[in-house]
């Protein structure tokens, strides 16, 4: 962890990972609703992003909004500044590729984007905030829902049933993204060609696919990484519980019962919700 949130901080907490990406590297972040502004920045993420030679990707999205085509997708890609710091894919844009998940109570499979095929390592850079739905977002959101396809994004929402994307039991659909995670991490050789990156700044209650995000009340934290994107986001909801101006991401966590998540994830292999901080700082 560093409370650093710049370029040099996050440098610094991606060097004491000590994984280093080979082969053609996808850089997975969510580049933001048209009319949001609490996405990453371009200027805080483009040095490590180019060190890399890592291509930014993501995923079209299922309901609707200014990101749910391909071409539309990539304009707000530019409009954000995305493409100006590297090459941007949008890994759907020619379908999806099916991931077995094994062992799980929703899903038989996950509809990821197609082009995934084509990335030897994926780097997960996620901001940290509240989520609508989820209660929260960080790295298990990111490579979940994030890595889905909008119709991989369809089958989690409903945990797996089908029909309307608003229609699953809370649960189902808490339980459902950490299934599609796992089966993301299990691709990617059990999260070997993984490593996972959350920032918390600008922590508003809204996810960044939200064009009209409600104001941050909690102040900036820092950049936390990690290996274990289950351990990485309970640190994080740690800080949270911890500070004393996190009371409305507190409840919109626990209104969403968001911490289910990180129990379902733990019990079915994702990682662990044990941790130590390790701080970077000098």
């Amino acid at each position: 962890m560093t409370t650093d949130i710049s370029p040099e901080g996050l440098q610094k907490v991606y060097d004491a990972l000590q994984r280093i990406p080979e082969g053609r590297v996808g850089v997975k972040l969510s580049t933001g609703e048209a009319g949001g502004h609490y996405y990453l920045s371009p200027d805080l993420i483009e040095d490590l992003v180019q060190s890399v030679n890592g291509t930014i990707v993501e995923c079209n999205t299922a309901y609707g909004g200014s990101r749910s085509s391909t071409a539309a997708h990539m304009q707000v890609a530019e409009e954000h500044g995305f493409t100006a710091i590297a090459d941007v894919d949008i890994m759907d844009a020619d379908g999806s590729m099916s991931l077995p998940v094994t062992g799980g109570r929703h899903l038989q499979e996950n509809l990821v984007g197609a082009h995934m095929a084509d990335y030897d390592f994926i780097m997960v850079l996620s901001h940290f905030k509240g989520h609508a739905m989820a209660g929260f977002g960080g790295a298990i959101k990111n490579i979940s829902i994030g890595i889905a396809s909008s119709d991989g994004k369809l089958m989690i929402h409903t945990g797996g049933k089908g029909g309307s994307m608003w229609s699953a039991d809370q649960d189902s659909f808490l339980e459902a993204m950490g299934e599609a995670a796992k089966s993301v991490s299990e691709y990617e050789g059990n999260g070997e060609r993984m490593l996972y990156i959350n920032v918390m700044n600008n922590l508003s209650v809204d996810c960044d696919c939200d064009s009209s995000p409600s104001e941050p009340d909690m102040h900036d934290v820092g950049i936390l990484a990690s290996l274990d994107p289950v351990a990485l986001d309970q640190a994080c909801i740690d800080i949270v519980y911890d500070t004393d101006t996190g009371a409305s991401l507190v409840e919109r966590i626990e209104s969403r019962n968001g911490l289910h998540t990180l129990e379902y994830a733990e019990e079915i292999g994702l990682g662990s919700r044990t941790y130590e901080v390790v701080s970077v700082d000098d």
